[in-house]
């Protein structure tokens, strides 16, 4: 099937029919109900297992932050909160940190949290593996006391930078006596994690579901509130809502279903939907191009073709009109860093075919050239984006060879093989846009096999230079003028860009209270959830 303008209109009419469904959070309404239960699942499939060392994307994020926890956490409104560390101390001049951590915090297997369990994964968790660019100034992590652990760096590290990476998805604190000595990736431990958290894995049936009950023994008294949670999978957007409907679901994070389902579910006064809880993983469809291959690395060419893209076409229709067209790496949504200065891509199909005949890339038999276009398939909209930014290519005299693999395949061509010219794929952003924003666009983020960082070869001294002093620069108003630059400059080379900005929203049961008040909300602990009887 092509994507035309008029078949994704036909396929998408009841996009223009979906203003006013969203409500509010639920939020916590009287003295929180104790016991029951409840069954969660997300916009994707099952782990691998319940805890990656490596990452592994949005669903062992899911399922092994119900166990294991950060030092920090974030709520929706962008605030700080202790959660493992009772507080966070700079030195005067930023090249420390002093972390006091938080009394009478147990593992699930009854040993109690300290010190050595935050440095232990400092030192062979986060720098080795989940943190490696974030971290990339650290020079020592030291247990002062049980209690007090200091963080060394070369460097100044801004307070706001820190505070992030403590309370960022891949900051999860490891015991330190089931993994010293042992693999982190293949210790079988990862697959029933043991953590100071508010659920302890009973049991994972394969191809279902995983089932956590309540730790009695949990650091912040009384809570959780619910006895037992569920985290389910289904295999599509369709029988999620089908499930909704029939009371096996009462909660879907980060897209659960069709955007024409939730208007369909909250019509009935049974279901709730939100887009609150993703502050700081606020998703986007990207386009990138592999500077390793003819054509395409060329600036001139990479900035016609995208004249040639109608984004907000993509937006109307692949997305129903929630989102919104990207302009830079960094989200609209960014109440700190976002630069709405940055060059423009507007649709000009016309402009897009000048500047590829002054490319010296003219009409000719056969297509001006030809592209391997691969849409990563974790999504279903990507495969949508992929046929009809096929079709836009071809309508400047492109030929486009358009392939949609699996997720492991998808992963391997892109971040491993480097085996595309043009890849359609995802990222999401967070508030502080050092690493996980930057690293698409600097010499350190191309590591090979490393998933979701720079597989388009992009490396500019300059922009190295740019990135560190952001990374490094502890004055707020210095700090913004520098991510104003960054967004400029990675506009204008165009190696990766946001098309879209899309909506994520989480769909539940009227019942389901105190839910989506964290800027992250599929990764935290869901210890304050509560059901109305």
């Amino acid at each position: 099937m092509q994507m035309t303008r008029r078949g994704v209109l036909a396929a998408s009419t009841a996009g223009v029919l979906l203003n006013g469904i969203w409500q509010p959070a639920a939020r916590a309404a009287g003295t929180p109900r104790r016991g029951g239960s409840l069954t969660a699942t997300w916009g994707g499939f099952e782990p691998q297992a319940l805890f990656v060392p490596g990452g592994g994307g949005s669903s062992p994020f899911m399922t092994s932050t119900k166990v294991l926890e950060r030092l920090l956490g974030q709520t929706s409104d962008l605030k700080f909160v202790n959660i493992l560390a009772e507080s966070v101390q700079a030195a005067p001049d930023f090249r420390s940190y002093t972390l006091r951590l938080r009394e009478g915090v147990t593992w699930h297997d009854g040993r109690p949290f300290a010190a050595d369990d935050v440095v232990f994964s400092v030192l062979q968790f986060w720098k080795p593996f989940a943190l490696t660019v974030a971290l990339k100034a650290l020079t020592g992590a030291e247990a002062k006391d049980p209690r007090t652990v200091v963080l060394s760096f070369a460097s100044p590290v801004p307070d706001f930078y820190l505070r992030s990476t403590l309370s960022g998805q891949n900051s999860v604190i490891l015991p330190k006596h089931l993994y010293e000595g042992r693999d982190l990736v293949t210790n079988p431990v990862n697959n029933k994690p043991i953590g100071t958290g508010p659920w302890v894995v009973r049991e994972w049936v394969r191809g279902s579901h995983v089932e956590y009950e309540r730790n009695p023994n949990y650091w912040d008294s009384g809570k959780p509130y619910l006895d037992r949670l569920f985290i389910r999978w289904w295999r599509d957007p369709a029988s999620r809502a089908a499930a909704f409907e029939a009371g096996e679901l009462d909660m879907g994070i980060s897209n659960p279903v069709p955007v024409p389902d939730i208007e369909r579910l909250t019509r009935t006064g049974r279901f709730q939907a939100t887009t609150r809880g993703y502050e700081t993983c606020s998703w986007c469809a990207t386009i990138e191009f592999n500077l390793r291959r003819e054509n395409v690395n060329r600036r001139e060419v990479r900035q016609a073709l995208l004249h040639g893209i109608d984004r907000q076409f993509i937006v109307d229709t692949v997305y129903f009109g929630k989102g919104k067209v990207g302009t830079s790496p960094i989200h609209s949504n960014n109440p700190v860093f976002y630069n709405r200065d940055v060059p423009r891509y507007d649709f000009d199909p016309a402009k897009a075919a000048r500047l590829l005949d002054a490319a010296g890339l003219k009409k000719r038999r056969g297509g001006r050239f030809t592209v391997q276009l691969l849409a990563a398939n974790w999504f279903e909209e990507n495969a949508k984006n992929g046929q009809y930014v096929k079709q836009a290519l071809e309508d400047l005299d492109i030929t486009v060879n358009l392939t949609t693999p699996d997720r492991a395949t998808s992963l391997k061509r892109i971040y491993t093989d480097y085996d595309f010219d043009i890849a359609l794929s995802n990222y999401t952003a967070p508030i502080e846009p050092v690493p996980i924003i930057t690293q698409y666009y600097t010499t350190d983020g191309i590591v090979k096999g490393a998933p979701f960082r720079n597989a388009n070869g992009f490396s500019d001294p300059a922009m190295d230079d740019l990135v560190s002093h952001l990374a490094t620069e502890t004055d707020e108003a210095k700090r913004k003028v520098l991510a104003n630059q960054f967004q400029a400059d990675a506009v204008a080379q165009a190696n990766l860009l946001p098309m879209v900005e899309f909506d994520s929203f989480t769909v539940t049961r009227s019942d389901v209270r105190n839910h989506s008040g964290w800027a992250n909300y599929i990764g935290e602990s869901w210890a304050d959830l509560w059901r109305e009887g």
